[in-house]
């Protein structure tokens, strides 16, 4: 993992020149992990595309967990903007720290700096400045899209850029991703005790593909720190239906009554 320096547009022109990738580079998906496939309408990450993340605490994880794939088959990512970041968290999702490129978050050149990342990586998470133009959001869809790298945009309360409040993506995306009802549980029930894992809902919408609303229940993170599915409940079994026998009648032979009305005959 690149360690955060002041920035300098120039030298980070040049590491990411070196850090271009040459894996998936012909792929027009980038993979993501398997419980998180049902959240988008081609089962990836399209390449070109910007997919916001926002809502409750739970929302970095799901943005941090949306590249673990990618980065563990090779592609390069970037973070810009987001200091509070847990590596070890990232790491455990699955998340190659050895290919990230983390920049401090950058004072005025904030969209300069995040379209300067799209050129040459596969994918950049990026923490909101407080104020964020329509004109640079689109600029920045356009610089995806044309250079087939994805954009993940974080609008996570409650702070964004300099600790500051976070302004929201304040254009449409292809992809919105919304975090809710995060619930954590532990040995004793109801969160108390010892922390093991966090239930949350997400609440996919977007445009075109992705316009039919999609909701999952996810672990984020599950007990060993990646992402499952909440599997709901299997319904027990019905019971079979009762055998009625008769025990004055023996299976194949004749009742009393029958008998008897036999001999009147």
């Amino acid at each position: 993992m690149a360690l955060a320096r002041p920035v300098d547009l120039d030298a980070l022109r040049e590491a990411a020149e070196r850090a271009r990738p040459v894996a998936l580079a012909g792929e027009q998906l980038l993979p993501v992990l398997d419980p998180l496939r049902p959240l988008l309408p081609e089962g990836g990450l399209r390449r070109g595309t910007t997919v916001t993340v926002e809502g409750a605490p739970g929302a970095t994880s799901l943005a941090l967990a949306l590249g673990a794939a990618a980065s563990a088959a090779g592609s390069w990512t970037a973070a810009v903007g987001l200091p509070a970041l847990g590596w070890l968290a990232a790491a455990e999702l699955g998340v190659a720290l050895e290919r990230v490129v983390v920049v401090a978050p950058p004072p005025a050149a904030w969209a300069t700096v995040v379209a300067a990342l799209l050129d040459a990586v596969d994918l950049v998470w990026a923490g909101l400045p407080p104020r964020l133009s329509t004109g640079d959001a689109r600029r920045l869809v356009a610089r995806a899209r044309e250079r087939g790298s994805v954009l993940v945009p974080l609008a996570c309360p409650p702070t964004g850029v300099g600790g500051r409040p976070a302004a929201g993506w304040p254009s449409p995306a292809p992809v919105r991703l919304a975090v809710s009802s995060p619930v954590w549980t532990g040995p004793a029930g109801a969160g108390a005790g010892r922390l093991e894992a966090r239930r949350v809902e997400v609440v996919a919408t977007g445009r075109g593909a992705a316009a039919r609303e999609r909701r999952l229940a996810l672990w984020l993170p599950g007990p060993d720190g990646g992402v499952a599915p909440v599997c709901p409940p299997v319904a027990p079994a019905p019971a079979p239906p009762p055998v009625l026998c008769r025990l004055d009648h023996p299976s194949g032979g004749r009742s009393d009554k029958e008998r008897a009305g036999g001999r009147r005959r």
